[in-house]
């Protein structure tokens, strides 16, 4: 079995399209940023005076990535550091498209009005003079309690 968007290619395409689709949707403002210390592709955007901060994690999928693609020494013609630096430039190109698409789903559905832009993006809108989104400001005021990590 293989990982889903293990095959893309090209990033940045991926967030042109995003920006595209944020733009046809109405949005004021796009941007993206890439926090390497946190391992995080970050994208914002402003929407009828709401900001979004919208974060998804590349060492996330190239954990996944390694998870499915272990390495082999005695198959393989390059080291683990090799491997795993492969991890990392895969995951920095196809967290892009998995964004895309993700975003693209959700707008999508507060288009039809299966969902309201706030329903949908309530975790990821930003507080006003905080720089917190609401997920954060929750999490940090356990406000929701915490959840065991099942993943194998």
């Amino acid at each position: 079995m293989s990982l889903p968007y293990e095959k893309a290619t090209s990033g940045a395409g991926a967030l042109d399209d995003l920006r595209k689709i944020l733009m046809n949707f109405g949005c004021d403002r796009f941007g993206t940023m890439i926090d390497n210390k946190a391992g995080e592709l970050i994208v914002q955007f402003s929407y009828r005076g709401r900001d979004v901060t919208y974060k998804s994690s590349y060492q996330g999928y190239a954990a996944a990535w390694l998870k499915e693609h272990p390495y082999n020494p005695s198959r393989m013609r390059k080291t683990r550091q090799e491997h795993e630096r492969q991890a990392m430039n895969q995951a920095q190109i196809s967290v892009c498209s998995v964004l895309r698409d993700g975003i693209k789903g959700i707008i999508t559905m507060i288009e039809t009005g299966s969902q309201t832009f706030e329903g949908a993006f309530l975790g990821q809108i930003l507080i006003p003079n905080t720089g917190k989104t609401i997920l954060e400001a929750a999490v940090q005021t356990k406000m929701l309690p915490a959840v065991e990590d099942r993943r194998d």
